[in-house]
């Protein structure tokens, strides 16, 4: 079994601790920051043993080498961007290992050009880093429309089950933009009011699931690339 532990760190990031109960392993999942994960498994009485990065952007690469140089653990990072202190290269078609569980490795660019995620097929989890969001997705800061659509397509064909841990608590705004995008879906206006009740109350609104995804993120329920692109550009100067 695998306990999955959100760290907040910075304004909006979530930070990840897995935890597999058999064999004693802790992996944590783009370290931004070294003290709020550290502190967590001294709290539980966690041995980080794995460092696994989705992608190079300092808010989740930035503590890797001081988790490192604490426990010793490995940083398994994607073999097309430059992440610190990087042992292990993640491809497509690669794996991740933490006790009997097996991710596999899959390239989905878009936010960044060599951007993975992490899907752990038996236990119905993915780690997604910024490329899906509860109800959004991430920029286009390196990739194309073509690429982030394509990778938001490949994460939403998961079973409608899967977890998907993203790494930003962003779901408010998301869902402000998608009632505006959609405004005729009401799953989306039930899903917002949920996650204003959660947020007055200061609690996470993820991990979230396929199938909400499907139901209620315009960018995954776009019909096409050129739909998509006109959601992302319409996004990246929405104001709620």
């Amino acid at each position: 079994m695998l306990d999955i532990v959100a760290v907040p760190a910075f304004a909006d990031n979530y930070l990840w601790l897995v935890h597999d109960r058999d064999s004693g392993e802790t992996a944590v999942v783009d370290p931004g920051d070294a003290a709020p994960v550290l502190a967590e498994c001294e709290n539980r009485g966690w041995a980080i043993s794995q460092i696994w990065n989705t992608h190079w952007h300092p808010d989740h690469t930035g503590g890797n080498l001081a988790v490192k140089q604490a426990t010793g653990a490995p940083i398994s990072g994607p073999a097309a961007e430059n992440i610190p202190g990087r042992d292990v290269i993640l491809s497509e078609g690669g794996e991740v290992r933490l006790g009997a569980h097996i991710g596999r490795v899959i390239e989905v660019p878009g936010h960044t050009l060599g951007h993975i995620a992490l899907i752990f097929d038996e236990e119905r989890v993915a780690f997604v880093g910024d490329t899906l969001f509860a109800m959004g997705c991430g920029r286009l800061f390196e990739g194309t429309p073509e690429q982030m659509y394509r990778s938001l397509q490949r994460l939403t064909a998961l079973p409608e089950d899967t977890r998907l841990y993203c790494a930003h608590e962003y779901t408010l705004t998301n869902g402000l933009f998608a009632a505006h995008a959609e405004p005729a879906n009401s799953a989306v206006s039930e899903r917002l009011d949920e996650v204003k009740h959660a947020r007055a109350e200061g609690k996470a609104t993820v991990p979230t699931t396929v199938a909400l995804e499907r139901e209620t993120n315009p960018f995954v329920r776009a019909t096409n690339v050129d739909e998509f692109a006109r959601l992302r550009k319409e996004k990246d100067s929405f104001r709620s």
